[in-house]
């Protein structure tokens, strides 16, 4: 490929690019916002010892786990507005960013309760039992004790998770969220210069993703050390 062909689609499609990136990097960040406090929740009803909690979390879980995104976003968008205005509002609609980021946070959200499960549950029990018999509660316990290991141990987990909510933003173009894929896809359409367009798509996330993985690499060695 001429590497001025490729100089010139990236100036002619970066108006464009440029404003589907903001709206990927939007999503995927107000989703992870509130996706990793509601994976904590629910990592901590799953590790309850009431019955009902549980269940709750495990359903949540098993439905997003057992679905596909792309099914849970076309439900959300357009068949959960349905089921809405036929039982409780008439009037409700919700659009197509909304439905996105509610799709995006409730799969981070999943997933992460299950990253912090395991982590919490990798810390050996012996440290817990031990702060106990030295009389510190429960809660302390898990707050000095429990979540700094945790936390550590399933850190690269959480950053992993993160690049994989900002790839699956992607799949919200189905839905018609105006991400950069969409405007790629709306550019190819002027100009069918689908190979420039994709490979510079391509080369923006690939940048995204290099520099999450470097910060995570930081981070796993400041809490190293």
């Amino acid at each position: 490929m001429d590497p001025t062909t490729l100089v010139n689609t990236l100036v002619a499609a970066w108006p464009l690019l440029w404003t589907g990136l903001q709206m990927t990097l939007f999503v995927t960040v107000v989703s992870l916002v509130v996706a990793m406090p509601l994976g904590v929740v629910t990592c901590l009803m799953n590790l309850s010892k009431f019955r009902a909690l549980r269940g709750i979390a495990k359903f949540y879980i098993w439905l997003i786990r057992g679905t596909p995104m792309l099914v849970q976003g076309f439900y959300i968008y357009l068949a959960m507005p349905q089921l809405i205005q036929a039982t409780i509002a008439p009037d409700f609609r919700i659009d197509v960013v909304t439905a996105s980021v509610v799709t995006l946070i409730l799969n981070a959200g999943a997933y992460a309760s299950e990253i912090f499960r395991g982590a919490i549950q990798s810390v050996p029990d012996g440290q817990t039992e031990a702060s106990r018999s030295l009389g510190v509660s429960h809660f302390k316990t898990m707050q000095k004790i429990v979540i700094p290991q945790a936390v550590r141990i399933c850190l690269p987990s959480l950053v992993n998770q993160c690049i994989i909510t900002l790839k699956d933003s992607t799949i919200m173009y189905a839905i018609g969220l105006p991400e950069i894929m969409n405007q790629a896809k709306v550019y190819v359409g002027r100009t069918f210069d689908s190979l420039a367009t994709y490979t510079w798509v391509a080369v923006i996330f690939l940048i995204i993703i290099s520099v999450l993985m470097i910060v995570s690499s930081q981070l796993e060695k400041r809490m190293r050390a």
